[in-house]
């Protein structure tokens, strides 16, 4: 039997919960791609072998306090940790989707009939490098992603860098949410103003506790304004724009 083979047998056999448990002790003992890579390969076998993407939209139209995708209308527009669900699906009116992944390659090698379904272009960035021009994006989207990374001051210089004077950032970070092997960076709202907001003009600052059960992003949706006590695992939403100089 092949190693691959017996790979996805173990993945389908496994419970769910047994794997939630022993995640975190397998990920101390890997690296960090291959311990994301080996998140997707569950994810994509628990999901009849094609990924689920219609919640983004739902999302991503929330981070932006939008109601439809018209304010993307022939826009180049840029999914910072993308994953490889096809994040920018439903975003079907602008110029241009780039996903930006540091395992780009690796999920075209592995999901190559999702990657190519998904109207989007994917490119492979570094830990400190995203290959694309200076000024060249018209809005960033990053979802869970910056706690990612192994250099957060590096790659917030990088987004700040491709995205358009006048262009926007609309992100969603976990708050106060413990580092592990895969999510390496242990944000706050500090932190976040530091290396990223205090170089843009802020446009929306929604910040949530975390709930105790249920969807993270929950708070967000509901009929009371969401609240953050600092300290507490929490959840920030923000949409901010790159100044224009001169």
């Amino acid at each position: 039997m092949s190693r691959s083979r017996a790979r996805h047998i173990l993945r389908t056999a496994t419970p769910e919960p047994l794997k939630k448990l022993l995640r975190p002790l397998r990920d101390r003992f890997r690296g960090k791609s291959a311990a994301e890579l080996d998140y997707w390969r569950d994810r994509h076998a628990a999901e009849g072998g094609r990924f689920e993407n219609s919640h983004y939209e739902r999302l991503m139209l929330g981070m932006a306090g939008e109601r439809d995708a018209g304010f993307l209308a022939g826009k180049i527009v840029a999914d910072f940790g993308c994953g490889p669900r096809g994040s920018l699906m439903w975003a079907d009116s602008a110029l241009l989707r780039i996903g930006i992944d540091v395992l780009a390659d690796r999920y075209a090698d592995e999901f190559p009939d999702d990657i190519l379904s998904h109207g989007m272009l994917y490119v492979k960035s570094t830990e400190t490098v995203i290959p694309l021009p200076s000024d060249s994006v018209d809005v960033v989207f990053t979802l869970n992603a910056m706690d990612h990374v192994d250099d957060f001051p590096a790659m917030c210089r990088e987004v700040l860098r491709i995205l358009k004077p006048g262009g926007e950032f609309i992100g969603s970070f976990n708050l106060e949410e413990p580092a592990s092997p895969c999510e390496p960076q242990q944000l706050n709202e500090t932190v976040i103003r530091e290396y990223l907001l205090g170089r843009l003009e802020v446009r929306s600052y929604r910040a949530c506790d975390r709930p105790a059960e249920g969807s993270p992003y929950a708070p967000f949706f509901g009929d009371e304004e969401p609240s953050y006590s600092p300290g507490n695992e929490g959840v920030l939403w923000v949409r901010a724009r790159k100044p224009v100089v001169g």
